[in-house]
């Protein structure tokens, strides 16, 4: 069976066996996309995998109505009429804990990236497969709701040469006292780290999936950031090693409160 292509929607009520187990009603999306073909595409696909889904032309009109509800992600177009979709990111991110996917059709793995740098989740290109699409949504969804429950049920801080970690609000503290907010892809990171100090670990388990393709450098962006954060020299890291072939290793010894 074919998976619909963007500009190639899915026939209506052509839903797989299970589309629903995964997603649902209380999975609100923000589809911000000024291609009115594109946005019902997104739409469509969205809602017949069972997500509750809104549909916004601009990024003004995205940012009046997270004023009034909140979702738990925003898929967002890069090349929005009204404001860059980078800085769209940044303002979502700052006012919600909602998850954002990068849907874009710029080719250039720097626009990428830099989605990535900002707090992006992940990133769909242009053209789409529909079924991509719904997998990376699920995907980021799960992992942000594996990271909420984690920091809801276990140990609120733990502590590695000299940082300190609250998870609970994300806030990562620096031996001198200096505060960095993680965006929740980062904490996610961290904490995989945190729980299994002195083991090398895949991509995959970092990123909790294990349908990740081999193009994917989100995770790669990723540890780039905590690098900057935490490594007093970021090409010869002490802490978070590289374990070439393999995985990472974070070499700390960790404390719990």
């Amino acid at each position: 069976m074919n998976t619909p292509r963007h500009g190639m929607p899915p026939a209506p009520g052509a839903r797989s066996p299970g589309a629903h187990d995964e997603g649902g009603p209380s999975d609100l999306i923000y589809v911000i996309e000024d291609e009115p073909e594109v946005a019902r595409i997104v739409r469509a696909t969205l809602q017949d995998f069972g997500f509750a889904c809104e549909v916004f032309a601009s990024g003004a009109a995205a940012l009046r109505r997270l004023q009034v509800e909140k979702p738990d992600l925003c898929i967002i177009d890069l090349g929005l009429p009204d404001m860059d979709g980078l800085d769209l990111m940044r303002r979502i991110t700052a006012a919600s804990s909602a998850g954002v996917l990068i849907l874009t059709g710029r080719g250039h793995p720097a626009d990428r990236v830099m989605g990535l740098e900002l707090g992006g989740d992940d990133y769909v290109t242009k053209p789409f497969e529909a079924r991509e699409l719904v997998a990376r949504v699920r995907s980021i969804l799960r992992r942000r709701g594996q990271a909420g429950a984690a920091a809801a049920t276990q140990r609120r801080r733990a502590r590695f040469n000299g940082w300190c970690i609250d998870w609970a609000s994300h806030v990562l503290t620096a031996p001198d006292g200096t505060e960095h907010l993680l965006g929740t892809a980062e904490a996610q990171v961290l904490r995989s780290f945190i729980e299994r100090p002195h083991q090398i670990l895949t991509r995959e388990q970092l990123l909790g999936t294990r349908d990740l393709l081999p193009t994917d450098r989100s995770i790669d962006v990723r540890i780039s950031r905590l690098r900057k954060k935490i490594e007093a020299d970021t090409e010869a890291p002490q802490v978070i090693k590289t374990v070439y072939g393999a995985g990472y290793l974070f070499a700390a010894n960790v404390e719990w409160d």
